[in-house]
């Protein structure tokens, strides 16, 4: 039976709130590294202890009340590589950090929402793409194994919105952001959901107002992307929906993919 690397990502709205609720989906998934978003949690104050009993070691880049960034690694602890992005020397946000895990460098995002659009907070959120573009070039320049998951708060096309006419001026459905997330995917990254989903309705965020997730009302928001060495090891792709239905959940369901062991050789016959 062929071998697999499973890599989520996970906004979890609040990692101390919601640890039951991670802990029973990593118990249910079983996911070799996980990307979590919004820790809303000091970095002192991150349950590292209770995640290395349900056998995860962690880097983390915490915030007291808002963002925060993590990568699990199962079995291990990954190898931080970076915490933050360049280019603006006074970003106090925690948003953005990166390890070598299992033999693959993952960049963990929280991107900006950056509403209201106009205004300081878009402005913001489109120099933050810009940075993470620059720092999305010089992984693919390396040549390595890579994976940028997280929360984007972009929606890419009218396929990721339950009413795309409504949203229109939304600083996550904004010309703006989604131009600069078609410019991050030109430079050749592959959005893993959608290449194996090409006309799916796939949605990762339901609001938790208006009865949204029952509904059905939501956004796909949250984005694996891959790198060319990747691109051919990809297996499945998908949304664990029913967790967004559990009690005290987060507003954001884990969205995970299934890469094909580097080391895989088909058989042949001599």
């Amino acid at each position: 039976m062929a071998r697999r690397m499973r890599i989520a990502t996970y906004n979890v709205n609040g990692v101390r709130g919601r640890l039951d609720v991670l802990l029973r989906w990593l118990e249910m998934r079983q996911p070799d590294v996980v990307c979590l978003q919004e820790l809303k949690a000091p970095q002192a104050a991150f349950p590292a202890a209770a995640l290395e009993k349900a056998g995860y070691g962690a880097v983390w880049h915490g915030q007291a009340r808002w963002n925060g960034v993590a990568i699990l690694s199962r079995g291990d602890t990954p190898i931080e590589t970076r915490r933050g992005l360049a280019g603006e020397p006074d970003d106090a946000q925690s948003r953005y950090i990166e390890a070598a895990v299992k033999g693959v460098i993952v960049g963990c995002l929280y991107l900006p929402n950056g509403n209201p659009a106009p205004g300081p907070k878009f402005d913001y959120k489109l120099r933050w793409f810009e940075r993470l573009m620059a720092r999305a070039r010089v992984l693919l320049d390396s040549e390595a194994p890579v994976v940028l998951a997280g929360d984007y708060n972009v929606m890419p096309t009218d396929l990721d919105v339950y009413a795309p006419e409504r949203w229109r001026d939304d600083a996550l459905f904004r010309t703006e952001v989604r131009e600069a997330y078609a410019r991050l995917l030109d430079q050749g990254w592959c959005d893993a959901l959608r290449a194996l989903h090409p006309d799916e309705v796939l949605y990762t965020f339901w609001d938790y107002f208006r009865n949204r997730y029952a509904r059905n009302s939501g956004l796909r928001i949250d984005h694996l992307l891959l790198s060319p060495p990747l691109q051919p090891r990809l297996r499945r792709a998908e949304v664990d929906r029913e967790v967004r239905g559990w009690e005290k959940t987060s507003d954001h369901a884990p969205v995970w993919i299934d890469l094909a062991d580097r080391t895989v050789r088909r058989r042949t016959k001599p």
